[in-house]
């Protein structure tokens, strides 16, 4: 073949290829929602029947035995994956079939729809994207509306698995989000100073470290590098390590950023600055600094403003708001927890961290089918 022939051929194995990838996400898309539309229908007969004829709990472990006996080679109909189908039709009350489409990587999601009031909000077509197990999952572990459809669109967006579900809701990723005090608002423009105020967290929680009593910055700045993985986990989606101790150059100086980061989603650089101790006003100034040389030295046309992250022990909010006014580059300063805080009358108790590290156990696999 000639050169113009090769680069047609190629064209249209590109484009095949993404036929196929295309119309296998559909197909995957329309079996899963056609199983939760099957799980929806048997949990409503269900509590249609409970309310109507009075069931009891009993009639569920013979109507499992019976439709077992009817099907014996599928699975999901044990009496706890039942009580699971119940649940679910009592908690989504029309399930409705979303429209299923995809543009390149992004999946189309219907909008949602409301009842008879604006309070009743109906996240079907975001529930029928996500796997059986992952519905499970919320249903047991989150109770209200609103913070599940928290977490499905997040289970969307980052592909989780149901382990790293678990993890996110243990480490109450809701109530973390989007809390930090930043001046984005002030020094993004909208659509990014939304997006980058929802990638902060605080407090972070660092409770994979395994830190003694007395340890400096460097210690910490250590100890998460020798857990990369879960600290990028922590940190969230798009986020892409770039070097620790970053080396820059100024006036003949030599100075080092401690953390350097690329996101993907917001296109820029974003400076991550560790200290052990309580916040204090100077280390906005350091950071603004540092911010600068990035702009200066490495970031492109097409990237976006370069972000700072000053993560520290304990911060004032009042004091953090001052610091942080007037400041013309974006910065978010938020605190991190290496435990969770217990009550008073527990901290007697308290094991030490190798000790927690010991006990952790897996995170529980999937429900029975």
């Amino acid at each position: 073949m000639e050169t113009s022939s090769l680069d047609k051929y190629a064209q249209l194995v590109k484009q095949l290829k993404h036929e196929i990838q295309l119309a296998r996400i559909k197909a995957s898309l329309a079996v899963n929602t056609q199983l939760l539309t099957l799980y929806w229908k048997i949990g409503r007969t269900i509590l249609e029947q409970q309310e109507q004829e009075g069931w009891g709990t009993k009639v569920i472990e013979r109507l499992s035995a019976d439709l077992k006996s009817a099907f014996p080679g599928m699975k999901g109909l044990s009496a706890r994956n039942l009580k699971y189908m119940r649940a679910f039709a009592d908690a989504y009350p029309k399930f409705v079939q979303p429209p299923i489409a995809q543009i390149g990587n992004i999946i189309v999601q219907a909008p949602l729809t409301q009842l008879e009031n604006e309070s009743d909000l109906i996240v079907q077509p975001l529930i029928a994207q996500i796997p059986w197990a992952h519905n499970v999952t919320l249903l047991d572990r989150v109770k209200t509306r609103e913070e599940r459809l928290f977490y499905i669109q997040k289970i969307i967006e980052n592909n989780w698995s149901r382990n790293i579900l678990v993890h996110q809701i243990e480490s109450n990723l809701y109530e973390r989000q989007g809390k930090a005090i930043t001046n984005f608002e002030q020094t993004l423009p909208a659509a990014q100073s939304d997006l980058a105020r929802e990638l902060m967290k605080d407090p972070y929680k660092f409770d994979f470290l395994n830190l003694y009593e007395e340890y400096k910055e460097r210690d910490l700045e250590n100890a998460l590098m020798d857990n990369l993985t879960r600290f990028l986990l922590e940190l969230g989606a798009g986020f892409s390590f770039v070097g620790r101790q970053y080396p820059l150059e100024a006036g003949d100086k030599d100075y080092a950023i401690d953390l350097l980061f690329y996101h993907f989603k917001l296109h820029c650089f974003v400076v991550v600055e560790l200290k052990s101790g309580e916040f204090i006003p100077e280390y906005t100034g350091k950071l603004n600094f540092h911010l600068n040389l990035v702009d200066d030295t490495l970031k492109q046309q097409a990237d976006n403003a370069t972000i700072g992250i000053l993560i520290c022990k304990h911060h004032n909010k009042i004091v953090t708001e001052y610091a942080l006014r007037g400041i013309n580059k974006p910065i978010g300063v938020s605190e991190y927890q290496l435990i969770e805080a217990l009550p008073d009358n527990l901290k007697g108790s308290l094991p030490t961290i190798e000790q927690i590290e010991e006990e952790l156990k897996d995170i529980p696999g999937n429900p029975d089918e």
